[in-house]
């Protein structure tokens, strides 16, 4: 098994803003985006929020690359590309599990930080190429998915699976080490004994327990089939992630 840890969401480039923790819970704020896409930031709920946090930079007008996409329980998400390659690669496929992280940070702005938001299981692979079409829609979703609409890569793909967001903003779910730069993760041990693409560097392996995450790069693979730890993790964090409440267990344990 494959566990990928998948950067998604507004950054300082892509938003110009961290997405906000509001009310306790984490709102993950899809890219922004002038193409490939049907859906506004007002068509999901998310139009005054933008709003807010980029100071109306962006309206809730304003379209946005809605993926993944979460939806009663099932998640579709689209990739192409250099990063779809990396996946490939990487054999990542039916049974692995990708983490979906993030930078977030209070609505005012402090405390930026990444922090795991969601999760899903890759139940099938779909290679849906460089014109699809509606027939490529996942079922299920009552919106457009992006990776359907014009035209991609030949590689263009949408994994599917299982998947859940996170209601609340759980300490267990968070990456960056308090009060230290956001690239500074606290990890699980065994992370560094397994592993982690794009991060080969001896010197962003700092301890048993932090990682200087790397700044660039969509897709972080790691390869746990080995490692019994890891799925005990995985089942630790994806309970936190489906319950929203505080476990006895720390998903960095």
């Amino acid at each position: 098994m494959k566990i990928v840890f998948s950067r998604k969401g507004f950054d300082s480039s892509a938003g110009g803003a961290p997405s906000p923790i509001i009310e306790g819970r984490p709102v993950s704020l899809p890219i922004p985006t002038k193409r490939r896409s049907e859906t506004t930031y007002g068509d999901i709920g998310l139009g005054e929020i933008v709003e807010q946090v980029t100071k109306g930079r962006l309206s809730r007008s304003s379209l946005c690359h809605l993926d993944p996409m979460f939806e009663a329980g099932r998640c579709a998400f689209g990739q192409t590309g250099t990063a779809q390659a990396h996946l490939r690669n990487q054999d990542v496929g039916v049974g692995d599990v990708f983490v979906f992280f993030g930078l977030f940070a209070n609505v005012n702005g402090s405390d930026r930080h990444h922090r795991i938001y969601g999760y899903f299981e890759v139940e099938s692979v779909n290679d849906i190429g460089s014109a699809p079409d509606a027939a490529s829609q996942p079922t299920g979703f009552s919106r457009r998915h992006p990776h359907t609409i014009d035209e991609w890569n030949p590689n263009n793909t949408i994994y599917l699976g299982p998947g859940y967001v996170a209601a609340r903003a759980n300490d267990n779910l968070r990456l960056s080490r308090l009060g230290e730069q956001v690239s500074r993760w606290r990890v699980p041990r065994w992370l560094r004994t397994a592993g982690l693409s794009y991060h080969d560097k001896q010197d962003r392996w700092v301890g048993e327990d932090t990682l200087i995450v790397a700044a660039r790069g969509q897709e972080f693979v790691s390869d746990v089939s080995d490692i019994p730890e890891a799925s005990h993790w995985l089942e630790r964090l994806k309970a936190v992630l489906r319950e929203g409440i505080e476990g006895r267990s720390s998903a960095h344990e």
